[in-house]
């Protein structure tokens, strides 16, 4: 069995609707520690009616930002983060399903 919070969130963009709806792929942010195997698992134990055909990840660099306010410029960083480019095979995964 998976580790079931390997998937933290899927990732909802127009790029990405617009991929799912041409040719299956879906984007998910993961685990920093997990593979490909170990997302594929729990992307078929998450939704068990589809069969995943590959696995891409990608390392996502947090940006730098600077916001300047009364007391000075403050300087930080979005967090990065893990994502994992699933293309289905066959099935189909609907996020909103459950709205």
């Amino acid at each position: 069995m998976a580790d079931p919070f390997i998937l933290i969130r899927p990732i909802v963009t127009e790029k990405m609707t617009r991929l799912s709806e041409e040719g299956k792929h879906y984007a998910f942010e993961v685990k920093k520690e997990s593979n490909k195997i170990e997302i594929r698992k729990a992307i078929e134990e998450r939704y068990p009616s589809v069969t995943v055909k590959s696995v891409r990840t990608m390392v996502v660099r947090g940006k730098r930002r600077r916001r300047l306010t009364r007391g000075g410029a403050v300087d930080g960083r979005q967090r990065s983060y893990k994502k994992a480019i699933i293309t289905l095979s066959d099935g189909e995964i609907d996020f909103f399903e459950d709205v």
